[in-house]
């Protein structure tokens, strides 16, 4: 481990969050089209987790069959309420000032190409549940039981912590914040249960995938804020 890494071990649990969030942020300052900005924030985010974070990076589930399940599990629960009931999202509470609106960040233009779509599949796939993992479940959970949270084993529940985090990884998500606070709560569970972030990888990775392909396929884009 680096000098600067060992001094301050929070580093590779949030450089790929940090990465994203920013390159997200100067988007639209960028004299890039579309297929630049997501070509380059799936590469320079992926790089960022092979040169800064790949020291506690696993991908070794302990319960792979599980995992998988769960991940579709909480597919079904993000699609559900819009599918079985279509003006569910048009709700005051889902639609405001404060969270947004369910509506897509891809440039409409831009939904006819191949490649982006690619890398904005990759990039949900790939980057998106292990980044999104080392700083929720691998990083914050723990820091909010103990400072110094390498102390603090993966799975540690305390109420405080556990429900922190769910309502911040709710409020990441826009109109869909419900859902996302269910997905948080899941999540969370499952790192208390499973205490292995690979399992959480995995199981957030198959439940964007299965997202991916439910957009794509049914042509429901605002599940892509």
């Amino acid at each position: 481990m680096s000098e600067p890494i060992a001094k301050h071990p929070a580093v590779p649990y949030i450089a790929g969050m940090a990465a994203y969030l920013a390159l997200i942020s100067v988007d639209k300052y960028l004299p890039f089209g579309p297929l630049a900005q997501f070509a380059l924030r799936f590469f320079l985010v992926l790089a960022v987790l092979i040169f800064v974070s790949r020291g506690v990076i696993t991908l070794r589930p302990s319960h792979t069959l599980a995992s998988i399940l769960l991940g579709v599990a909480v597919f079904a629960l993000w699609v559900g309420p819009d599918y079985l009931w279509p003006h569910y999202r048009s709700h005051w509470l889902f639609s405001n000032s404060l969270v947004g609106v369910p509506k897509s960040s891809i440039d409409p233009a831009a939904k006819a190409n191949t490649l982006v779509i690619l890398f904005r599949v990759l990039s949900s796939v790939i980057t998106v549940p292990i980044l999104e993992e080392l700083f929720w479940r691998g990083w914050l959970i723990r820091l909010l039981v103990d400072k110094d949270f390498l102390k603090v084993p993966l799975g540690r529940y305390t109420p405080l912590s556990f429900w922190v985090v769910a309502v911040l990884f709710a409020s990441e998500h826009g109109s869909y914040w419900e859902v996302g606070l269910l997905t948080g709560i899941i999540y969370n569970w499952w790192i208390i249960r499973t205490k292995n972030l690979a399992d959480c990888i995995l199981a957030h990775a198959v439940t964007n995938a299965s997202l991916a392909a439910y957009v794509l396929k049914a042509d429901q884009w605002q599940y892509w804020l």
